[in-house]
């Protein structure tokens, strides 16, 4: 896989990530980042320059690397990838728009949602493995095109965990669902200086990272994944005394070998992204304007079109036997409103008494003349 979309696509996500609220989230930069890139090919600039920045990519060559890196993702024994495109009826699509568009158009929009919206969702429920059943986005008249992504995977883990009730105290009170399992690699815990990485091996191609410590958590971790070698082993750690690293400690075990014990709440957190929201990051300021009579991708359509709605709906389960994740990102082009010049007018409105005369046009003759006190016509 291309060394330089692999940290491309780790910025992105970590730079996502990081702006977002407190609280419970998550995030596929990995299912953005293709969108970015195709679209970085097929916009004008100042859009152009916007998005090739936000993806890292060379505008020129956003798409084939798009198309390249979801193949190569759909290689993968845990992990399906798709992309998928629908054109409305009525746009006229340019020449260019298979170079610039490498994914496969899926269907036609005719603007009915009640026609367009299952034929999507459907889409969303196939290429999640029902895992995410909805396509996020709302179609109406307007939509020219929608370009879609979606991710699903699962993994089973190489050593499954044990579920009870924890009952815990102080910030996280209550009942929870736990987890917890021994293993003999020290090696699956690491220290990165002020944030241990705790490694959860999947039984394919996939494991699951978890971090803890202080900072930038989320950024230390995505950084370390890049990483896998670096960091202090948990084999030296055994040896040494004292706070170990963030979250572990010293203990003793009744196995034959040292072991190492890992506990945490099972978690399923699922979350629909307005990526509008924050198009300063993800390079759509130009893109979602006023496109003027040209539009901002002329070589999809000479129509004017621009970003109407980009939204990923996302989520990911941890639990005793594995983890699945999955993930639908949505843009939805949109052709510009013709603009309407607004100016003056007198707007008058006869509701009270009022006289009326009939005149010849050119002598100006009266022929009949009268007053209306009151309306005559019953409604």
């Amino acid at each position: 896989m291309d060394a330089d979309v692999v940290r491309a696509v780790n910025d992105l996500t970590g730079r996502w990530a990081r702006s977002l609220a407190p609280g419970n989230s998550v995030v596929s930069g990995l299912g953005l980042w293709p969108l970015l890139a195709i679209l970085a090919t097929a916009a004008d600039e100042p859009g152009r320059a916007e998005l090739a920045a936000a993806a890292q990519v060379d505008a020129v060559d956003g798409s084939r690397l798009a198309a390249g890196l979801i193949s190569v993702l759909d290689e993968s024994a845990d992990l399906h990838a798709a992309l998928g495109v629908w054109v409305s009826e009525q746009l006229k699509l340019a020449e260019s728009f298979g170079d610039v568009v490498p994914a496969p158009v899926v269907g036609m929009l005719t603007g009915q949602r009640a026609v367009d919206k299952p034929k999507l969702d459907a889409w969303a429920a196939e290429h999640t493995d029902g895992l995410i059943r909805e396509m996020p986005v709302e179609i109406d008249p307007n939509v020219m095109l929608v370009l879609a992504s979606a991710l699903c995977l699962r993994t089973t883990w190489v050593r499954p965990f044990t579920e009870q009730i924890k009952h815990l105290q102080g910030d996280w009170a209550g009942s929870w669902h736990w987890l917890e399992r021994t293993d003999t690699d020290l090696d699956s815990v690491r220290r990165y200086d002020d944030l241990t990485v705790i490694t959860v091996r999947g039984d394919a191609d996939v494991d699951v990272l978890l971090g803890v410590g202080s900072g930038d958590v989320i950024g230390g971790l995505l950084d370390a994944a890049g990483r896998p070698a670096d960091g202090v082993p948990g084999s030296a750690l055994i040896d040494g005394s004292g706070d170990l690293a963030p979250g572990v400690r010293l203990a003793k075990t009744t196995n034959a070998r040292p072991d190492v014990r890992l506990s945490l709440p099972s978690f399923q957190v699922e979350v629909e992204h307005d990526l509008t929201e924050s198009a300063e990051l993800f390079g759509l300021s130009a893109v979602m304007s006023d496109p003027g009579a040209r539009g901002h991708f002329s070589a999809i359509s000479p129509a004017p079109l621009a970003i109407g709605q980009a939204k990923q709906k996302v989520l990911a389960r941890f639990f005793a036997t594995g983890f699945e994740a999955a993930a639908v990102t949505s843009m939805a082009m949109t052709r510009a409103a013709m603009a309407t010049r607004q100016s003056r007018r007198l707007d008058v409105v006869l509701d009270r008494p009022f006289a009326f005369a009939a005149v010849l046009r050119e002598s100006r003759l009266p022929i009949v003349a009268g007053w209306i006190e009151s309306p005559t016509e019953a409604g």
